[in-house]
């Protein structure tokens, strides 16, 4: 095993998880298993308690772990399937130690941070670095771990302590230390500045642990004098300086990595087999290229109430321009406050609603992701509302199921005070209650987390024909603990509200499709999570084709569009190393069948 430890300095927030991601993807192509560590220095256990505006959106695994959103890059990048021991946290780890003292496994010895917590530490990563990722039993050969924070943080100590043994325990052959730092570029001069990289590099060194290779983020590309100190002054060759400056799109990365022979260095570094598929790589420059030409733009709105940070809808984000891409379209988004819609706002803030609803008025589509408390709701409902009287094309997530439903209740069943008892318990006419998993309590990990299979009961759905009609079901991620009340699907359904989709047992409402619309959608999973870049999540591609007139031809043509038109498509669903025919039509500008 091979392991790639991914330390940030300076500030936060650099970019190590798409730095880490990328990486990734260069190894993946040299034919190598990969696997990815999150570490993240808090006390928390997970993310699943976190407000978004903390850490950014909760992302959500297979197994049902909550986990920082970097593991989303990760999955989407890699194209593997992590688990929740892939997201380390000190509450985790003490948490182990703890319980290991309770049952006596430390001999009645005074239990101490080195060697008790650091000797975890290491375990623990040994151990899931082993896991298959890739839906086989084939054993990762490469584990990159990303360090949360940045070097000097008091809470990151143990960790940087534990790889500071850990690069012994493994054999310096083993292991690489990749230091990702910024090069600041004061706008009064003009000048990159290489004095917080050097302070970083040497703060790193004096806890024990010497940078490999040293990655430069900066606005610009960073001068090649610029390199050279920093070569100097951090005792490494100049070609151990990496520099990754600003992109349009992330996917520009891989290629700005290997064009300094990133790759190479690795192979000689830590021994690796393989070779570099050049035209993987390529892929992903052409793909990187592709959302840098196209300028035809569809225009979305998202009503949402975590607004203020734009990371709290991270995965929603991407898996909109994923289906955006395979359109051949640019997409312009707009981020709308719900609570900008509603009548308080008008009566207090009289110019920030009639903003907001005409941010609302111009858009092709409307989005409503999830959410928990009972602020926005209101909102919510009137864009929900807008969207289903002006034939908008609507997809809810989660929540937004859950808010068109009870805009249903009220303005078309006449259910006068429908609710949901996450926001009114005393409500005359529940549709949308709590479930049996959610006991009170701990907040932690009590909802319907993780993977669920959704059984569609119909031939006449939407969405069965986005997600391939031969399929009798799907597995998606979940992520709740409110669901819509079966008591009253039979009011819904007559008048045209149709849950086309349940649960195995079939007592939970999956799907939702409104007749006579053309595209009006709600989900109770999240398909964000299982959104890749070359295989946009179905949901959210409807959404799309619809906002672009083009749904109807799409599944008329049995899910192609015409000539003139674009589909990143592929057969070979998530791997992008399996999708020469879609690059070639990125290149073309024509559907994937007709380039293969």
């Amino acid at each position: 095993m091979k392991y790639i430890l991914v330390s940030g300095g300076v500030i936060s927030g650099i970019g190590k998880g798409v730095i880490s991601s990328s990486i990734g993807t260069i190894l993946k192509a040299c034919g190598l298993q990969v696997t990815a560590i999150k570490i993240d220095p808090y006390l928390n256990i997970d993310a699943g308690t976190f407000s978004p505006y903390e850490h950014g959106e909760v992302f959500v695994l297979d197994d049902g772990g909550e986990v920082d959103l970097d593991l989303g890059n990760y999955e989407r990048f890699l194209n593997v399937t992590l688990h929740r021991d892939n997201n380390i946290t000190t509450g985790k780890i003490y948490q182990h130690v703890i319980s290991k003292e309770r049952k006596g496994d430390y001999l009645g010895k005074t239990v101490q941070v080195v060697p008790h917590v650091t000797d975890a530490i290491m375990e623990w990563v040994e151990r899931v670095s082993k896991i298959p990722v890739n839906g086989v039993k084939e054993e990762p050969q490469v584990c990159i771990i990303e360090l949360g924070g940045t070097i000097g943080d008091i809470e990151g100590m143990p960790f940087v302590e534990a790889f500071r043994q850990f690069q012994f325990r493994v054999k310096p052959e083993n292991f690489c230390n990749i230091h990702v730092s910024l090069v600041p570029q004061p706008s009064a001069t003009g000048e990159q500045k290489t004095k917080p990289t050097q302070h970083s590099v040497r703060q790193l060194r004096g806890l024990g642990l010497s940078p490999d290779l040293i990655i430069c983020r900066s606005h610009s590309p960073i001068h090649t004098s610029v390199k050279e100190k920093i070569s100097n002054f951090c005792h490494v060759a100049p070609e151990q300086v990496i520099a990754v400056h600003d992109a349009h799109s992330i996917y520009h990365v891989p290629f700005l990595l290997e064009q300094q022979n990133i790759s190479s260095y690795f192979m000689t570094r830590l021994g690796l087999p393989g070779k570099l598929k050049h035209s993987v790589i390529n892929q992903w420059k052409n793909l990187a290229d592709l959302t840098d030409r196209i300028h035809t733009a569809v225009n979305i709105a998202l009503v949402g109430k975590y607004t203020q940070l734009e990371d709290s809808y991270a995965s929603v984000i991407k898996a909109l321009r994923h289906s955006a891409l395979a359109v051949h379209k640019k997409l312009n988004l707009t981020i709308i406050e719900a609570e900008h819609l509603e009548d308080e706002t008008l009566a207090k803030q009289p110019a920030v609603y009639h903003e907001a609803w005409k941010k609302l008025c111009l858009s092709d589509g409307v989005l409503v992701p999830g959410g928990f408390g009972s602020r926005g709701v209101e909102g919510k409902i009137k864009a929900v509302e807008w969207s289903r009287l002006h034939r908008k094309p609507f997809l809810g997530v989660c929540l937004g199921l859950q808010v068109a439903t009870i805009e249903f209740a009220r303005n078309v069943l006449n259910m006068e005070g429908a609710n949901s008892t996450e926001n009114d318990p005393d409500t005359p006419y529940p549709v949308v209650i709590d479930m049996p998993e959610h006991h009170g309590g701990d907040m932690g990990g009590t909802m319907r987390l993780g993977k669920r299979r959704t059984v569609f009961k119909t031939e006449n759905s939407v969405l069965r024909k986005l997600y391939n009609g031969s399929r009798d079901s799907v597995d998606e991620r979940h992520r709740h603990r409110y669901e819509v009340n079966p008591d009253f699907i039979h009011h819904f359904e007559e008048k045209g509200f149709n849950f086309v989709g349940h649960d195995t047992e079939g007592l939970r409402m999956e799907i939702m499709e409104l007749q006579d619309h053309p595209y009006f959608v709600g989900v109770q999973f999240h398909p964000e999570f299982l959104s890749r870049p070359l295989h946009p999540s179905p949901p959210y591609l409807g959404l799309i084709l619809a906002s672009c007139g083009k749904l109807e031809s799409f599944l008329k043509r049995g899910n192609k569009l015409s000539s003139r038109d674009l589909l990143i498509f592929s057969e070979d669903d998530t791997d992008i190393s399996g999708c020469e025919s879609a690059v070639t039509a990125v290149k073309l500008g024509c559907s994937v069948s007709e380039s293969a």
